[in-house]
């Protein structure tokens, strides 16, 4: 029988469990939250960090009364509270049930690696479009780390994901169906919606511009205020028609809020919609008359389905004002908003394009975790008002 020499029985040990002679690199360590804070370019990394709260807004992060599953902060300590010293992750809705705060307010403290992108999320340092979730030193399993879908970077692809209760239903039922899916929505301050419209309407040619709704220029983020020339935040369903004000909920629901020049906002004020009119300055294509505005052709769908989205959101059943559609103009006051039947027509004339679903989708990801369902689903527009 063949003896073995100590070191030969060390040798053969390690190569049976494949340590010896191994060409396969070690593992990369996590990055610290630090490292990820200062690596914001992109790039897939794991981050090792203790869980502090749940993110709400850019400055805001919570650690009790969690209102969803969609994001968690993580820090370098348990014990940090600055921001600033935070990276924010996004949870895609595969590892919402094991990893959400609001699910798992366990989670508090715990440390974990979270595989991700290096990039901002709530325009805060962030991991996005996370792809592994884990407790500090672990492996995540294989159901976790490979599930069938991860990805959140487009529009719910069928009825049966975001919009499951609404399924086969029309009319009232529909509409009903609806406000109980996207009135669960993370609210902005007003003060949150310059940052959150400097995301969700830039230019795509431009990072450092936005496009303004009515007038289509392509304007500097950095020129947001009060000024003549400036950009500011129009109320596409204006807040006078409710009462709503800037009051949070209607009054900063990013859904209808939209960057604007400050001369053509003024013009717009809160008339109704409906074709025809004189030119808008500032706004080619836009025209306006004493009772109603009509915006330029290629952001009348947009207009009309921000519009269906507020008549539906906001239902009277949260301490607002129930928000409806009529078939006039002057409303005034009143919680009305016309013109219904040129509303229809602009939103089947314009369906919604490439800008409009990229906006839907950051609002969903990053800033208030609901949809419009009539980018997602125009068609809803003839079945809740035939």
């Amino acid at each position: 029988m063949a003896r073995w020499s100590p070191l030969a029985l060390v040798v053969a040990l390690l190569a049976a469990v494949g340590l010896y002679g191994s060409t396969a690199a070690v593992a990369a360590a996590p990055l610290t939250v630090a490292q990820a804070i200062a690596t914001q370019n992109g790039s897939s990394a794991t981050v090792r960090g203790y869980v502090v709260g749940q993110p709400t807004a850019t400055t805001t992060v919570i650690r009790s009364g969690y209102p969803n599953d969609y994001a968690l902060a993580l820090a370098d300590s348990a014990s940090t509270t600055s921001t600033s010293n935070m990276v924010y992750v996004q949870i895609p809705s595969a590892f919402r049930a094991s990893w959400g705060m609001q699910s798992n307010p366990s989670l508090l403290g715990k440390q974990i690696d979270v595989t991700g992108s290096l990039s901002a999320y709530f325009s805060h340092a962030g991991l996005t479009s996370s792809t592994a979730f884990a407790f500090a030193g672990t492996t995540p399993p294989t159901s976790t780390t490979t599930p069938a879908t991860t990805t959140t970077s487009g529009p719910p692809s069928a009825c049966e994901s975001y919009y499951t209760s609404a399924c086969g239903k029309s009319g009232a039922a529909l509409k009903s169906a609806l406000n109980s899916i996207i009135r669960t929505q993370t609210k902005l301050s007003y003060d949150q919606v310059w940052d959150a419209l400097k995301a969700t309407d830039q230019d795509p040619s431009n990072s450092n511009n936005v496009i303004l709704l009515y007038s289509g220029r392509s304007q500097a983020k950095s020129t947001n205020g009060g000024g003549a020339n400036d950009w500011n935040r129009e109320h596409v369903w204006a807040k006078s028609h409710g009462d709503f004000g800037t009051a949070t909920g209607p009054g900063t629901d990013i859904h209808h809020l939209r960057p604007e020049d400050v001369s053509v906002n003024a013009t717009r004020g809160n008339l109704d919609f409906d074709n025809g009119g004189s030119a808008v300055p500032e706004a080619s294509g836009s025209k306006y008359d004493s009772d109603s505005f009509e915006p330029r052709a290629a952001v009348k769908g947009d207009v009309a389905r921000m519009i269906f989205y507020m008549a539906v959101r906001y239902q009277g059943g949260d301490g607002f004002a129930d928000l409806e559609l009529n078939d006039q103009v002057s409303n005034g006051s009143a919680p009305y908003m016309g013109k219904l039947s040129v509303l229809k027509a602009w939103s089947a004339a314009d369906p919604p394009d490439a800008f409009e679903k990229n906006r839907n989708q950051v609002i969903f990801d990053r800033y208030q975790h609901n949809r419009n369902p009539f980018i997602d689903h125009p068609e809803w527009v003839s079945s809740i008002w035939p």
